[in-house]
């Protein structure tokens, strides 16, 4: 397929999501098996014209005047991928192509003007989402708006089960790698722009032999400030598919126990093939089933993780439809998922000094301090503490790194808050809760 085609082709997946209000990876998953002529090359690049489209919808319906699929598909070519008006005129003379450019969105194109547009349309965020935004960005807003437009890179975690980041290297050295700036186990996989493919980093062999994880950067972070002893007994809560499971076992040397836990079955799918692969011995799965199953470990944990439910407003970069479908009343459910599974959470942590860690990946104070803060006006034996104080003991190199990204809460204390703006990472919060 040409670029023309392309195009058409992004315009109609986009047309879909407005017709049935569903993921973009169904949508984009129909597409192809519909037109299985299409190449991978020419599926990857529909891929990110319509997810590159999705990241700045709002702005690019500003500049062209024009809220449509076409609308979105033709800025995002022609300003995304910095081909101009001239190349994308080029495209559209193929047979295969939408209606060549009118002039008045040849005009607009070419001026790209967003001098007039409201703050959370420059942004590209949701306007009924700006005074929560506002609220923990202040005058930020506009510059981590922009930042999760971005693509986002591919961070993978070398497992130190089974080798170091060097080693790594050498094994990925066919990709375009890097050390992470951050995590002193992270690597970054640079993704290109345009039409260019994400590497395939599940066919290397240094994924499927167990010695890199794929975790973002600012998931590892999470792991590292939870900074669990050899020797500790750990719950992982939410576990879902294990990503911070088995970065707590390589940060443990597979000691100790690690019991990893979601209420809902299927979400552990992978966990069991991963902790293989892995070779994390102490990664004890236990799946939801009839009565309490995680009853005997009542009030002894070192370390309980809560990676809890949450908007997934830090991964708008990765899952950019979820931005425009996210709504109050979801936002709502997952609120009171998150205040339910922090009580569930309390009854499992040691007295004298267990941990309590609760992660989101979104950046509402809704979702994180709001939470904390209600949490512990409910359970007065629980106490916010530095979030770094421990890995400072054990890496103070990797906890001086992170010292910027500590943030006071006046309400409550110290709190972890990466974002793509300030951290280069995914939006995540964590809180770290000692228990007296």
């Amino acid at each position: 397929m040409r670029d023309g085609g392309r195009i058409e082709a992004a315009i109609a997946v986009l047309a879909d999501l407005e017709t049935h209000h569903r993921p973009v990876s169904e949508a984009l998953k129909d597409w192809g098996v519909k037109h299985r002529f299409a190449g991978s090359g020419d599926r990857a690049a529909i891929g990110n014209l319509v997810y590159d489209a999705l990241r700045r919808r709002s702005s690019f319906a500003h500049i062209v005047g024009d809220q449509s699929p076409r609308a979105a598909v033709l800025a995002a070519y022609a300003i995304g991928w910095g081909k101009g008006v001239a190349g994308l005129a080029a495209a559209l003379a193929d047979p295969h192509a939408p209606e060549p450019l009118s002039e008045d969105e040849a005009a607009r194109l070419a001026a790209a003007d967003l001098s007039d547009a409201p703050e959370h349309i420059a942004a590209d965020l949701p306007e009924w989402l700006l005074p929560s935004l506002t609220r923990v960005f202040g005058i930020r807003l506009a510059e981590e708006g922009r930042a999760l437009t971005d693509r986002a890179p591919v961070d993978l975690r070398v497992n130190t089960l089974k080798g170091d980041r060097d080693k790594a290297l050498k094994q990925l050295a066919d990709l375009i790698v890097s050390a992470a700036a951050l995590s002193p186990v992270g690597i970054r996989v640079a993704v290109g722009s345009g039409p260019s493919r994400a590497p395939h980093v599940e066919s290397e062999p240094a994924y499927l032999k167990g010695l890199v994880e794929i975790q973002d950067e600012g998931s590892q972070i999470a792991a590292l400030v939870a900074a669990p002893q050899g020797l500790s007994q750990v719950l992982d809560l939410c576990a879902g598919a294990g990503g911070k499971a088995l970065a707590l076992a390589a940060l443990m040397g597979g000691k100790g126990q690690i019991y990893a836990y979601d209420s809902e079955k299927r979400r552990m799918h992978d966990l069991y093939d991963r902790t293989a692969r892995a070779g994390a011995r102490n990664v004890q799965p236990r799946s939801p089933g009839k009565g309490d199953v995680l009853g005997d470990l009542a009030g002894k944990m070192d370390l309980v993780l809560v990676d809890a439910p949450c908007s997934g407003t830090g991964t708008w970069r990765r899952r950019p439809d979820a931005k425009w479908r996210l709504t109050e009343a979801y936002l709502d459910t997952r609120m009171a998922e998150q205040d339910a599974v922090l009580d569930d959470a309390a009854r499992f942590v040691k007295l004298g000094g267990g941990r309590l860690v609760y992660i989101t990946c979104s950046v509402l104070a809704e979702e994180n301090e709001d939470r904390i803060e209600a949490f512990m006006h409910r359970h007065a034996g629980f106490a916010l503490v530095d979030p770094l104080e421990k890995l400072a003991k054990s890496d103070a190199a990797t906890a001086a790194k992170l010292k910027p990204f500590v943030t006071v809460d006046e309400r409550l204390g110290p709190v972890i808050r990466l974002t793509p703006a300030t951290a280069g990472t995914d939006g995540f919060f964590v809180a770290v809760m000692v228990r007296d």
